[in-house]
């Protein structure tokens, strides 16, 4: 089974739930503490092996390819005025890896932005980071999916349990256990109607797809939203061959929600070597006028 190398990050969404700030930010971009989203979703990428990574952009995302690339005047200030600590740590981000970057010309919908990705993966397997989820945990995300790929040789989702009222807005799989954490995934509905619902159990921000899933993406029709979704092509996947569930560890942030951005910031803050102690200091005095 080859090893996956490759990812693929999708960050060429609107942000339309988090406007006004994303009318000139990506929502990649916005910060979590001192660093922004995308970088903790390509350094997650980078600690589960991934070599390669195409972040998949489109017109008013070029502040997500200057972030990975050099600052030369900023370089050359902080290495002037003695700042070494702060200037490795700038130049380290122009090389956590090989970063290539290609536009979305029109934005319909994950599973287009995928297909967009076939010839930088040609005919491997490849990693999905979804742009709007960061997952912070010890074992990254990626890395558990891409074990299981590589154990059992399927497509593989990233799942967690939502409640029944979240279950409408994502999508629902036809699950049955196979191992600790692990699952066998046989159907799945992108936004289903309640009397549709086979499981409280969604694909949440990662998965891990052969590279026969492009040929399933050409052949897939508008969905949900009038867009081409993901989901519909990985149905044909698990209802044909079948695919695996990891209900990976790790705390998930949605970036692409308000109250997902704040909490990022508040729990990441609290674990800041900075100013981690005097945060905590700050919420506890805070709470105490609530």
């Amino acid at each position: 089974m080859k090893k996956v190398r490759k990812a693929v990050i999708p960050a060429a969404g609107l942000g339309t739930r988090v406007l006004p700030i994303t009318k000139v930010m990506p929502k990649e971009m916005l910060p979590i503490v001192d660093k922004p989203a995308i970088q903790y979703i390509v350094e997650e990428a980078v600690h589960a092996g991934i070599e390669e990574i195409l972040i998949i952009t489109n017109r008013g995302k070029g502040l997500i390819e200057d972030h990975f690339d050099h600052a030369i005047e900023l370089e050359q200030r902080l290495a002037a005025t003695g700042k070494t600590a702060v200037l490795e740590q700038i130049r380290a981000i122009t090389h956590l890896a090989n970063i290539t970057f290609i536009r979305q010309k029109e934005t319909k919908g994950l599973g287009h932005a995928v297909s967009c990705a076939r010839s930088f993966v040609g005919d491997e397997p490849f990693a999905v980071l979804y742009g709007d989820d960061v997952i912070i945990g010890d074992d990254p995300a990626c890395g558990q999916l891409c074990r299981a790929y590589e154990q059992y040789g399927k497509g593989v989702v990233g799942i967690k349990e939502v409640t029944a009222e979240q279950i409408t807005k994502y999508c629902s799989l036809q699950v049955s256990p196979l191992a600790d954490r692990v699952f066998h995934v046989t159907d799945m509905i992108e936004k289903p109607q309640p009397e549709q619902i086979m499981s409280l159990y969604s694909i949440l921000g990662r998965c891990v797809l052969p590279p026969q899933i492009f040929d399933i993406l050409d052949k897939t029709p508008p969905g949900a939203g009038g867009e081409i979704q993901l989901t519909d092509a990985m149905m044909q996947l698990a209802k044909g061959e079948g695919m695996i569930g990891v209900d990976y560890t790790g705390k998930r942030y949605d970036m692409g929600n308000k109250l997902g951005i704040m909490q990022a910031a508040c729990e990441v803050a609290l674990k800041h070597p900075e100013i981690g102690e005097d945060f905590r200091a700050y919420l506890k005095e805070l709470s105490a006028t609530l």
